[in-house]
């Protein structure tokens, strides 16, 4: 008797646009559905693959680079031979893509593989609402992301008025005329658009999206491209988003002051576009440990308790482009608790209001921690 085959669904958008969320709401609400999971995080501490560890049971980490520069197809058809083995039982594939990654270039090696057990299912690209022009002025390439998408989650649509809403709609509608667009919140979509085949592109319909036209990329230095054994043009690296940025992993044992290190986020470079991580206060919230998300001018502390033997570190990823690497994990470094404060009193409580005001409000069913304010920030993983 045949296998069936698994589809792989590309998931992709730019930096903070809220992927590892909404990928997460798919896990909690998968209605029996096994879903397999490979994360490709842009830094060498793999905070997506953290976020998301624990929810799935088959997940592969590819860590520090960008999946879209493998050599070959081969290098992802091992992970997804390991996660197409029956003994698996896996319905959906997801390859959480970083948010630098070229999504065509992964489209293409799905297609290019040959690995019998799985099907391409389509790319899915989150777009942030907030962000969208400033992203669209920033990097005009994602205009050539969003034409191939089969689907489009306009996410954080709740911190955008109508108005801007309805223009943004309509502006995708031109991108990618007949693509389905799906409003969102928090990365609140329907499970069932993964699984339904209606979402997923015809084959003819992904002949037109995938012909060579679609995945060709313009060298604007007319230089260092090729074609490749499958007949598919590939400018190389220089075009790839990745190529303009640059990421820096900062790894403390010891807690972070809460003053010092709000002083250290409401200071940051423009250049510094993406901040994720967990960071451990210490005596200023002993049970918790705090995922920070910070997009743009936007800023999110969540809370989480610290999970049995888990060591009590902080993790930061920092992405940007144009920054001081060395600057900014100096700056980092003396946020730090030094060993006087360790000994000496505890952090107070007041110490900590700069991190809580950028805590979701407590009534929000976001927020099972307990943890908020009358004034929280803007949500920047939604």
């Amino acid at each position: 008797m045949s296998r069936k085959q698994i589809p792989v669904v590309v998931l992709a958008g730019f930096l903070g646009s809220g992927k590892t969320t909404l990928l997460n709401h798919l896990l909690r609400r998968r209605a029996g559905n096994r879903i397999a999971v490979v994360v490709n995080d842009f830094g060498a501490i793999e905070i997506d693959a953290m976020t998301v560890a624990g929810q799935v049971g088959s997940t592969v980490s590819l860590g520090n680079g960008c999946l879209c520069c493998a050599v070959d197809a081969s290098e992802l058809d091992g992970y997804l031979e390991r996660l197409t083995r029956p003994a698996a039982r896996i319905d959906l594939i997801v390859i959480e893509a970083s948010g630098l990654a070229e999504p065509q270039e992964l489209v293409r090696m799905i297609l290019a593989g040959d690995n019998p057990h799985t099907v391409y299912g389509g790319l899915v690209e989150v777009v942030d609402a907030a962000e969208f022009d400033a992203t669209r002025r920033r990097h005009p390439e994602i205009d050539r992301h969003l034409a191939i998408a089969d689907l489009v989650v306009l996410n954080k649509t709740d911190r955008v008025a109508e108005a801007d809403h309805a223009r943004i709609l309509d502006v995708l509608g031109t991108l990618g005329p007949g693509t389905p667009v799906v409003s969102a919140s928090y990365g609140r979509i329907d499970p069932q658009l993964l699984f339904d085949p209606a979402v997923r592109p015809a084959e003819e319909e992904k002949a037109r999206q995938l012909s060579f036209e679609d995945l060709r990329f313009e060298d604007p230095h007319g230089g260092g491209d090729h074609t490749g054994d499958d007949g598919i043009h590939d400018a190389g690296h220089e075009g790839h988003l990745h190529t303009a940025y640059e990421s820096v992993s900062f790894t403390a044992t010891a807690p972070m002051r809460p003053r010092r290190l709000m002083a250290f986020l409401d200071s940051r470079p423009p250049g510094l576009y993406r901040i994720k991580g967990y960071v451990d206060f210490g005596t200023g919230d002993p049970d918790h440990r705090y995922a920070v998300h910070a997009v743009g001018r936007f800023l999110r502390f969540h809370p989480e308790p610290w999970a049995r033997g888990t060591e009590r570190v902080t993790q930061l990823v920092l992405i940007g482009s144009g920054i001081d690497g060395d600057a900014l994990l100096k700056e980092l470094a003396a946020c730090q608790e030094t060993g006087a404060e360790a000994a000496g009193a505890p952090v107070e409580q007041r110490d900590m209001w700069g991190v809580l005001r950028y805590v979701p409000d407590p009534s929000g069913a976001e927020n099972p921690s307990g943890a908020g304010s009358e004034d929280p920030a803007p949500e920047s993983g939604r």
